[in-house]
């Protein structure tokens, strides 16, 4: 199967997109709901709980596992890659959704002015500044952390005319023309995108990590066929989370699109 792993809910947005372009493969979800939120712990902690989640995902048989938590591919992906992989799962492997935005950003920014709208520890980390500059040297990136935008999402005020007030106090750094390409640097933020669009008032590009990932995720497995070809097609979907809340339902229908049922699991 191919893992998709998120701390919450927000990845169920990049899966949707893996579906769209690679709909025959065997997918298995996992939410860390229980311990949600990522954004606000110290990096051992977000290494310690990522790697727990991917211990169980290859445990349960994947293959391939997408990172789909910004804060977990921009804090434990390095890690999990260069350290846990070598030693316990070699040859499987673990993607993340930092890189594939960060090189669709550079590739439609003309201005080299990139705007970042992330969590607290995603902004705090920096990743997204360092992998822009390690690839461009000379690209302008300017970070807001956004603390309570998942909150919000996930109580289902995104329609709350607070959340605009909310959302235009974020985006006043990024106003007046000052960059050309914003990436939501949050599984979450994507249900805002229309928000945040109607709110700038010029129209830059909205890089959105799971239309991203979901075509580089085709372009991996094209060229890695050793991995491909290891992979079950039976167009199954499980789904699993550390907790059921009662707006668990609700949530998941939000971000997938459609109503699904998941089982309850112990990382």
């Amino acid at each position: 199967m191919i893992g998709v792993f998120d701390s919450g809910f927000g990845g169920l947005v990049v899966l949707r997109e893996f579906l769209q372009v690679l709909p025959h493969y065997d997918y298995l979800y996992l939410g860390d709901n229980a311990r949600i939120p990522y954004g606000t712990r110290s990096d051992r902690v977000v290494q310690r709980f990522t790697e727990q989640a991917v211990d169980y995902l290859f445990r349960q048989g994947c293959q391939l596992i997408v990172l789909a938590c910004h804060t977990a591919s921009a804090r434990a992906l390095r890690r999990i890659q260069q350290v846990y992989l070598p030693g316990r799962y070699p040859q499987r492997r673990v993607l993340g959704v930092l890189i594939p935005t960060v090189e669709e950003a550079l590739a439609r920014s003309r201005s080299r002015r990139i705007g970042v709208i992330a969590t607290e520890g995603t902004v705090i980390s920096r990743s997204f500044e360092l992998e822009l500059q390690k690839l461009d040297p000379g690209v302008e990136v300017l970070q807001q952390a956004c603390p309570l935008l998942v909150p919000l999402i996930e109580s289902g005020e995104q329609e709350w005319e607070g959340t605009a007030m909310i959302l235009s106090r974020y985006l006043a750094p990024f106003q007046g023309g000052r960059v050309d390409t914003l990436i939501l640097g949050c599984t979450h933020y994507s249900i805002l995108k229309e928000q945040i669009r109607s709110l700038l008032d010029h129209d830059p590009e909205l890089i959105c990590s799971g239309q991203v990932t979901a075509i580089k995720l085709m372009e991996y497995l094209r060229r890695h066929r050793e991995l491909e070809s290891r992979l079950s097609r039976g167009g199954s979907r499980r789904y699993l989370s550390t907790d059921l809340t009662p707006r668990f339902q609700q949530l998941a229908s939000l971000f997938m699109g459609q109503e699904m049922d998941s089982d309850v699991v112990e990382l």
